[in-house]
């Protein structure tokens, strides 16, 4: 069943006249611009299918002119269904339509190479100005001895007979509706279209060994917790040439005693005695950037907010930075002597309704906290 319903010839952009030379041109065109190693539109893989359809439709004779007769419906009901294709392995679904691959080439062909996940730890002070960060980790690298193409050096491999050296065999079968071609890697040689009598000693004809590097990660301010950095080219090596994979190294960042974080906004907290809470007092608070002074005035409550502007996290890959909040705790008394108990009565006893204000109410506080 077709997979699109979008005129074919328009899918490749040529006239409704064209020969099979214009039609696989157009479609090489097409190819390229939308190899995922190329394009970065999220929409490259769709049109890639709906392109090889349509070559696949209008280069054989029999489904073209059902095509032209009956249009998509036609297809339908003689059974046409699109080959079915890795888009890791898109060199495959060249030799199968060509002969070839999408540079031109015969028998093996290169492939990207597999990402690398990788994973480091630092601190919120890190996080909150950006660092450095040495990641090791395990990658396939091409063997420096073959060059790697799994091939002992001073011998050659031999094209494989049963394919030819295209790494693909055709079965044609034949309907009322036309000739129906299904395609498969060759057996023999695992779709490689050579055979490799002499595998280089150094990587046992794999053409990559296992290598242990270190890369400098340049971690961003501002970064969060969970998310990962992605370093291009620095994964296992591609087949036979083809572009090496990625790293992704995930960041953790580690939890910190002084302070909460809540998206770029830091907390923290401020003992106070009694006595210093009615008062005041002024001290230091600890910062991301250091000891700053705080002055907090006589009468200040539990729960109270300070806020210091643009002492917070960065904004990653943005402009300005969040706030640190400082929440007031006022730490009550547990053990008196029998001095203090009558010191306290005193005052007490002293004390007026204008002694204690009440302003706004402690859950009002704790929304002012978190706003």
């Amino acid at each position: 069943m077709a997979t699109t319903d979008r005129d074919l010839y328009e899918l490749l952009g040529v006239p409704r006249d064209a020969d099979e030379a214009t039609i696989k041109k157009a479609f090489r065109r097409l190819a390229r611009e939308l190899h995922p190693d190329v394009s970065t539109a999220p929409d490259a893989e769709a049109r890639f299918r709906e392109a090889a359809e349509a070559y696949e439709v209008l280069t054989n004779s029999e489904t073209r002119a059902l095509y032209d007769r009956y249009g998509h419906a036609g297809l339908r009901s003689g059974g046409f269904t699109p080959t079915a294709f890795d888009m890791g392995g898109l060199g495959d679904l060249f030799a199968t339509f060509f002969g070839d691959d999408i540079f031109g080439g015969q028998g093996r062909r290169s492939r990207r190479g597999a990402d690398v996940a990788a994973e480091i730890e630092i601190s919120l002070a890190d996080a909150a100005h950006g660092t450095t960060v040495a990641v090791p980790f395990d990658v396939a690298v091409a063997c420096a001895t073959c060059g790697g193409d799994g091939v002992e050096p001073g011998t050659s491999p031999v094209s494989c007979s049963r394919c030819g050296g295209s790494g693909r065999l055709q079965h044609v079968s034949r309907t009322v509706f036309g000739e129906f071609v299904r395609t498969q890697a060759c057996p023999q040689c695992r779709g490689a279209g050579r055979i490799v009598e002499h595998p280089c000693k150094a990587c046992d004809g794999a053409g990559r060994v296992a290598e242990r590097r270190t890369i400098d990660v340049k971690v961003p301010a501002g970064i969060h917790d969970g998310q990962r950095i992605r370093v291009s080219g620095e994964g296992h090596a591609g087949e036979l040439g083809g572009r090496a994979g990625d790293v992704y190294v995930g960041v953790h960042v580690l939890p910190d005693s002084r302070f909460v974080r809540e998206g770029n906004d830091i907390y923290s907290q401020v003992d106070l005695t009694v006595v210093q809470a009615a008062l005041g007092i002024a001290i230091e608070v600890e910062t991301l950037d250091g000891p700053v002074d705080l002055t907090l005035e006589p009468g200040v409550q539990p729960g109270d907010v300070r806020v210091l502007r643009g002492r917070g996290m960065p904004v990653l890959q943005g402009f300005g930075r969040g706030d640190h909040r400082v929440l007031v705790n006022v730490t009550v008394p547990r053990r008196l002597s029998d001095e203090q108990r009558r010191l306290l009565a005193e005052f007490d006893a002293a004390s007026d309704e204008h002694t204690y204000r009440h302003d706004e109410s402690f859950f009002e506080k704790l929304k002012s906290a978190f706003r």
